[in-house]
């Protein structure tokens, strides 16, 4: 864990399968803690695809961002970071494809999304509505 001050919290997580369950749980947690827990299934789930799409194709640290801005209470943004530098392709994945809907699932649930590159690498990030 990096930082978990005020209305964000931050952590780097290793390049292994244990990572998506980590940062599901350290999600959890900290939505949690921030009285967020109406929210909690459905960020958990996202950062889970996110994360499994980072394992998939990078071979270095993932990050994982959360930000509950004071200013924006009714928002969550959440990133997830990879040191690969291509950017990740929504798809129309097929009934009979055991991969492929992470991108799908995060765009149809999510208020926004997208993805930027960085000096290390991209994020993958979405918002998300906190109901009031």
């Amino acid at each position: 864990m990096i930082d978990t001050e005020g209305d964000c919290a931050e952590w780097t997580f290793p390049a292994d399968p244990g990572a998506v369950r980590t940062a599901r749980s350290c999600v959890r947690r900290q939505l949690h803690g921030w009285n967020l827990d109406s929210v909690g299934d459905i960020t958990a789930l996202l950062v889970s695809e996110l994360v499994t799409n980072a394992l998939r194709h990078a071979t270095g640290p993932i990050g994982v961002r959360l930000v509950h801005p004071a200013g924006l209470p009714e928002t969550l943004l959440v990133e997830v970071s990879d040191p690969l530098p291509d950017m990740p392709r929504e798809r129309a994945a097929r009934p009979e494809d055991e991969s492929g809907r992470g991108l799908q699932l995060v765009a149809s649930t999510s208020r926004r999304w997208g993805t930027r590159p960085g000096a290390d690498g991209k994020t993958v990030w979405f918002e998300l509505a906190v109901p009031g």
